[in-house]
């Protein structure tokens, strides 16, 4: 399933928002379109925070591989907790892998990679959010939080995020099995409790769903 949305301003911005990464060949068709020259001329960072496993993350190893499918050969995996940041400021391609959102969210911040990234959409980075990763580019996670508080072990009081799209992201949205909840609710139950709670629209993506944000943003 294809979504576009357009904006208007001055910054040419590009995103790509995604459940499960490059899950078909439509996506990873949509995200070429995105790139400006040859991909094996390209440096991507792969930013593997969000997961305990970091590098070696099955998510990230396989964003890798397709990344090398569609023929890049520069690619570094980044984690904003220890890593010196200077190396994502050189790249084309930043591709956030999932995770636990409220870490990914306090290392972003703590870090400095959220200014980084702002700066990075005024360059014409290529930026693909995954999971987390997508709901890290939206307004805020309060929906994170809504659905499961367990994921907070750092007690987060501040939810808003990076804001470079006005959409909130729910990942997975067909994945009633990742969102079990005592009161055995839909998750689409749930989602329209939350909206209304929050006066909001929460886009649903599937597993194999995904959004291009482009065109021009000056809501930076």
């Amino acid at each position: 399933m294809r979504k576009i949305v357009n904006r208007t301003g001055m910054i040419n911005l590009k995103l790509l928002l995604s459940s499960n990464g490059f899950y078909t060949d439509v996506i990873k068709e949509q995200f070429l379109k995105l790139i400006n020259g040859a991909t094996d001329k390209l440096d991507v960072a792969i930013i593997t925070t969000a997961s305990p496993q970091k590098e070696n993350n099955r998510f990230a190893q396989k964003a890798k591989e397709d990344f090398n499918e569609m023929g890049f050969q520069n690619i570094d995996f980044i984690d904003l907790e220890i890593d010196n940041l200077e190396n994502l400021t050189h790249k084309d391609v930043i591709y956030i892998n999932g995770g636990n959102p409220f870490n990914l969210l306090f290392h972003t911040k703590q870090s400095g990679a959220d200014s980084i990234l702002r700066q990075l959409v005024l360059k014409n980075v290529v930026i693909v959010g995954v999971s987390a990763g997508a709901i890290l580019l939206g307004p805020n996670i309060k929906v994170v939080h809504f659905f499961t508080p367990q994921m907070d072990t750092l007690n987060t009081k501040d939810f808003s995020a990076l804001g470079l799209t006005d959409k909130l992201i729910f990942p997975h949205y067909d994945r009633e099995d990742l969102f079990k909840n005592s009161t055995s609710k839909t998750i689409e139950e749930r989602l329209k409790e939350f909206e209304t709670l929050e006066r909001c629209e929460i886009t649903r993506l599937k597993d194999d769903e995904y959004i291009i944000v482009e065109n021009l943003f000056n809501n930076l």
